[in-house]
């Protein structure tokens, strides 16, 4: 964990002055400096859950760095945040980027939400020779979507995040509680996420002897689902699983009702991440199933502010008055390995600053992250488990997300077991 000294000197170094490729390269006059880091994520648009908390965390960074000033030979030096919104849409995220990149100046670019926003980010990033650090995509199609190669590195861009034999791994543990057979439909979107899952999952679930129904890659934002559902029904299949965006999900499980489809259980990722995405479904949210990234309940702590995973968590549910959700733990972590890695590299030097990154090993709010211990090149992989949306009681929340399954890190503590849809 880094200690708020060392974090002094992370900022510091930040924020040390350079030209060309150095980091906070004469961003300020009067000999006052700041160093500019862009951020960009899904605030609006159909993956919008994804970027709900980053106004929120970007605001406790900035308050965080004004609350403990940086003095670097007895000047004040300052941090920037520019938060831009990708829209939910690819080319949008591109766009931003390089507009960060080439007018802002921005010094470090972060982005987070899907392999729709982080994709296009870093490949400007790699372009521009920018230091990129990006979460919230499965390392599969983060890497090979970008035409990653297994032995081959990325120059400027790293990725934190689990990968789908992770939660492969998880939704089985939760499947296998539940008496529902070996047979698992597959509701896939033709964008980065369907086409990995759709590609990688029926391969990593046969081990256990499950198979996967799939139609074909679906249009995202369709309206019809009726011949996905006739096809699940014609198989046999009570388990489902999938990667839809949220709406998509409301509409294909609202669907699945008035055509009495009814699985046993339901693992999706992506749709039921969040508490405003089941809340959509009413009374059909009861028992879903997602992974679960991060929670109050995770055993970490932020090695910039001391807040736990709890802690964090009640910070953002008193200053918006809704609940905690998945991002907020991930959108933290960015900055914490910014921080590291500038700390690592010992410099400002842009390449420095990307070439710590490689071998960088740092405890954050999602957990410990090593860049030395793979999968591939440029990634380093988060705990991970598994939940239930259930009814909450007690709570002013319609739903809680119980965990009920820590098959890949047990050191994540359970509250309950799984339990069938019906």
């Amino acid at each position: 964990m880094i200690s708020r000294g060392l974090l002094s000197a992370v900022v510091s170094a930040l924020l040390v002055s350079g030209c060309g490729q150095s980091l906070g390269g004469g961003h300020g006059t009067g000999g006052e400096q700041t160093i500019k880091i862009g951020f960009v994520s899904a605030q609006t648009g159909p993956l919008a859950g994804f970027g709900e908390a980053d106004a929120f965390v970007v605001k406790a960074m900035q308050q965080h760095f004004v609350g403990h000033p940086i003095t670097v030979g007895g000047k004040t030096y300052k941090v920037q945040i520019l938060l831009k919104d990708a829209q939910s849409d690819s080319t949008r995220a591109g766009q931003v980027a390089a507009d960060l990149i080439n007018n802002d100046g921005v010094d470090v670019l972060l982005a987070t939400g899907t392999p729709d926003v982080v994709n296009p980010v870093s490949d400007q990033c790699e372009t521009n020779g920018t230091p990129c650090v990006t979460t919230v995509a499965p390392w599969q199609p983060y890497f090979y979507g970008r035409g990653g190669k297994d032995g081959a590195a990325f120059t400027w861009t790293y990725h934190f995040f689990w990968g789908l034999e992770d939660v492969a791994r998880i939704y089985q543990d939760m499947w296998s509680q539940v008496d529902a057979g070996k047979k698992v439909a597959g509701l896939f979107p033709n964008d980065a996420d369907g086409k990995a899952w759709s590609e990688t999952f029926p391969g990593l679930v046969k081990g256990q002897g499950h198979t996967i129904t799939d139609p074909g890659l679906y249009t995202t934002q369709s309206q019809d689902f009726s011949s996905q559902i006739a096809t699940y029904k014609k198989a046999g299949t009570e388990i489902l699983t999938g990667v839809p965006i949220p709406p998509d999900f409301t509409t294909f499980w609202k669907q699945a009702k008035q055509q009495d489809y009814a699985p046993k259980i339901a693992t999706i990722g992506k749709a039921l991440l969040f508490p405003s995405s089941v809340e959509a479904l009413g009374d059909l949210g009861d028992n879903l199933g997602t992974e679960v990234w991060w929670s109050p309940a995770y055993p970490f702590t932020s090695s910039l502010t001391g807040q736990s995973a709890k802690d964090l968590a009640a910070a953002y549910e008193k200053a918006l008055g809704k609940q905690w959700t998945q991002p907020i733990g991930f959108s933290h972590a960015l900055f914490e390995v910014t921080a590291a890695a500038v700390t690592k590299a010992g410099t400002t030097d842009k390449q420095a600053v990307a070439n710590a990154l490689k071998s960088l090993k740092v405890s954050t709010v999602v957990g410990n992250l090593d860049w030395t211990s793979g999968p591939v090149p440029n990634v380093a992989k988060t705990p991970l488990a598994g939940g239930q949306w259930r009814k909450a009681t007690g709570t002013t929340h319609p739903y809680d997300l119980v965990i009920v399954s820590n098959a890949v890190d047990s050191t994540i503590p359970v509250a309950g077991k799984p339990a069938p849809l019906h």
